[in-house]
């Protein structure tokens, strides 16, 4: 095969590899008439409202979900609305499209770096491996934007393409812009290495100030929902200890700098299975083999473009422990270091392999018994794990939703089981506070969650019918939704999400079952339930209100 030829078939092989991962992982996405992916719940949901402005009116978690969303990411989700493409669709249809220009991407910036075909190929393998054991692509939320865009930009800063390196940065900044700082660490190291009289002034200068540009929106502009939270009053809230909602803070050292999913430096996945993966070993491997390079003949091959890895290492690792520094200022620490690991790892262990089978497989006589060893190799965290990992979420109580949808848009369900954070994606209602959303990063947010919270508990656990009554007129509630035993002590003790929403309040009402205090809603149920369904009871709040003791 001519190297055309060659360079056409491994970057096909690349993209039908990316392909079947995303049609494996179309295929739970449309598996029943309810799936929502995990995330997509809080960041693609309220979208709805793009195709029925009626929905989620003055619903507080819609707004704050929506303020946290980056503009290009809005903008793109809008413009298929107005296509009429719904947006819960279009998420389970956005990660194969991410997939394949990610796909694309690595292939060429590997090639920029090592001009063979094949290694290519085994980089994209990796990096697809890697991206679908992990719910960050399939989410189709911003931080699935990083991929494809980030390594456009690396693509074009290793063909010196200011218009391609500027595009791709201004992308990142209205998908995902904690991306634009890691570039400009990376624009900095890369010039930075030249002599004075080389450097292009011109194109480092264009490139920050497009940097600068893009972030400066963010930098200026102040949430409605109050400021960041600070880190000192983060170590003093339990939602950011294990077990909370924000999950950041732990008394191990380990989990907090190495494998914290928020805080740690490392891919979780990476270091919490008994098997390191494979792009691990061989990226750790190829530094070791360009100090023995007499060993292994294609390794002249490499160019100086090499040079970007260490730099992107460099960069996110400086970059990392900013964040820490003024975290939450720049968001989790992690996004700086594991998005960008995941990357580099997968070129330099695809670079590695290259490398490998050509040293030691024209000295192999078996050479199929040991593709097939090398092929095992590389695949076996596929085999050993659910792949792909998708975080899809299935209702599973199509009555409820069905009965909830056909009620005013304007409705509002108060409830404590975790099904009521599906609801908003189902049924399309608001929902007066739930689990999933109750995130405490801004202040005014996280007080009016935390006084729905309380409010919530201390009504639904309430031994005075009137306490109930004022509950439910305060905050306008039309449905109340149960668990079954929802209104028991056990049922307190287990459900580990009361704790999480509110640990003060979850703290009085079990006090206060312990005593034998009887809930007051224990006497509506019977009369007030419109709908069993499954464990699930769902109470008429009008109902309750007209009720007397």
């Amino acid at each position: 095969m001519t190297k055309i030829v060659q360079l056409k078939f491994w970057l096909i092989l690349s993209l039908i590899v990316s392909a079947i991962c995303g049609f494996l992982g179309i295929l739970p996405a449309f598996s029943s008439e309810y799936v929502v992916q995990d995330d997509a719940r809080s960041h693609v949901v309220w979208m709805l409202r793009f195709l029925d402005s009626d929905l989620f009116s003055n619903d507080i978690i819609a707004d704050y979900f929506q303020s946290l969303a980056p503009s290009g990411y809005v903008a793109l989700y809008y413009l298929m609305a107005k296509f009429g493409i719904d947006p819960i669709i279009f998420n389970k249809l956005l990660p194969t499209i991410l997939g394949l220009i990610t796909t694309g991407y690595c292939f060429g910036v590997c090639f920029q770096i090592f001009p063979i075909p094949s290694a290519g190929f085994l980089a994209t393998l990796l990096l697809n491996q890697n991206l679908w054991l992990k719910d960050d692509l399939v989410s189709a939320t911003p931080r699935a934007f990083f991929y494809p865009l980030f390594l456009g930009f690396l693509y074009y800063l290793l063909r010196s393409n200011l218009f391609g390196v500027g595009v791709t940065i201004a992308f990142l900044g209205l998908f995902y812009p904690q991306g634009v700082l890691i570039c400009a660490a990376i624009l900095i190291l890369h010039f930075i290495r030249f002599p004075v009289n080389k450097i292009n002034y011109q194109f480092l200068l264009t490139a920050l100030g497009i940097a600068v540009l893009v972030l400066l929106p963010y930098a200026l502009n102040s949430s409605k929902f109050g400021s960041v939270i600070a880190l000192a009053d983060a170590n003093k809230l339990p939602e950011f200890w294990p077990g909370g909602r924000a999950s950041f803070f732990t008394d191990n050292s380990w989990d907090f700098w190495i494998t914290g999913d928020r805080s740690g430096f490392f891919p979780r996945e990476w270091l919490t299975k008994l098997l390191i993966p494979p792009q691990v070993l061989a990226g750790l491997l190829l530094p070791i083999m360009l100090r023995y390079s007499g060993a292994f003949p294609l390794i002249k091959q490499i160019n100086n473009r090499i040079v970007i890895l260490p730099e992107l290492a460099l960069a996110s690792t400086g970059i990392f422990f900013v964040a820490h520094a003024f975290a939450f200022k720049f968001h989790h620490p992690s996004r700086y270091t594991q998005h960008s690991l995941r990357i580099l790892m997968a070129i330099a262990g695809g670079i590695a392999i290259a490398i490998v089978i050509d040293a030691i497989l024209p000295r192999i006589k078996m050479r199929f018994i040991s593709l097939g060893i090398l092929t095992l190799f590389l695949i076996y965290p596929s085999l050993i794990n659910s792949f792909p990992v998708t975080n899809y979420i299935v209702g599973k109580v199509p009555i409820l939703y069905e009965f909830l949808s056909q009620q005013p848009k304007d409705t509002l369900i108060a409830s404590l089981a975790i099904e009521a954070n599906n609801l908003p994606a189902f049924a399309q209602r608001s929902i007066l506070v739930g689990s999933e959303y109750a995130l405490p990063y801004h202040k005014l947010y996280y007080n009016e969650m935390n006084q729905r919270s309380n409010d919530l508990i201390k009504a639904q656990y309430s031994n005075n019918l009137k306490e109930v009554q004022n509950f439910i007129q305060k905050y306008g509630i039309d449905f109340w939704l149960l668990d079954s035993p929802a209104l028991t002590l056990e049922y307190v003790n287990k459900n580990h999400r009361i704790g999480q929403l509110n640990p003060v309040a979850a703290a009085e009402v079990k006090a206060s079952l312990e005593k034998g205090s009887i809930p007051a809603l224990s006497k509506v149920t019977n009369r007030c339930t419109v709908l069993k369904a499954k464990d699930l009871i769902l109470l008429n709040a009008k109902c309750i209100e007209k009720f007397s003791n």
